[in-house]
């Protein structure tokens, strides 16, 4: 019997402990998402840098005519682009954001330009997907100008020109 008592107090420690564990373990990720939304404009550009990287990848994929590997990065692309309008939360313009005003003033326009990029991501991952080389040589001579320009001209501040 005593052997039995002190077995149960022991497991009654672990089982304490690891609770503990668990609880501040969702304590920690509770806060860290609060964080993370106070922070939306490191998000958003964390968000886009890596879009422009699987832009980068699909060009030198599509560059070295490996089709196939246009595909992982394309559906990355698409991914990305749903998360897109929930980074732009009204009163998220601040000195580090190339956010212009526009993008709340005209926010279905911005918005449909969001659906827009990831339609054109969706149709060159299903073009490489089928290895259709002639569907990715049209998407790929458009994309750019049809995807990416289509907000980043009305709704970002245009990076500095190099002299």
């Amino acid at each position: 019997m005593i052997r039995g008592r002190a077995e149960h107090g022991r497991t009654g420690l672990v089982v304490g402990g690891l609770t503990a564990v668990l609880l501040a373990g969702c304590a920690s990720d509770a806060s860290m998402a609060r964080t993370g939304s106070r922070d939306v404009v490191a998000e958003r550009q964390r968000l886009m840098k890596g879009q422009g990287a699987n832009w980068q990848d699909i060009q030198k994929k599509y560059k070295a005519g490996d089709i196939e590997g246009i595909e992982v990065n394309a559906e990355n692309l698409a991914m990305s682009s749903e998360k897109i309008t929930a980074l732009f939360p009204k009163g998220s313009l601040t000195d580090k954001s190339k956010a212009k005003p526009e993008i709340w003033e005209k926010w279905p326009e911005f918005e449909a330009d969001a659906k827009n990029l990831e339609n054109w991501a969706v149709r060159l991952r299903d073009a490489a997907h089928a290895k259709n080389q002639a569907q990715v040589d049209a998407i790929m001579k458009e994309f750019g100008r049809q995807a990416c320009s289509t907000c980043h001209n009305p709704f970002r501040v245009p990076p500095p020109q190099r002299s």
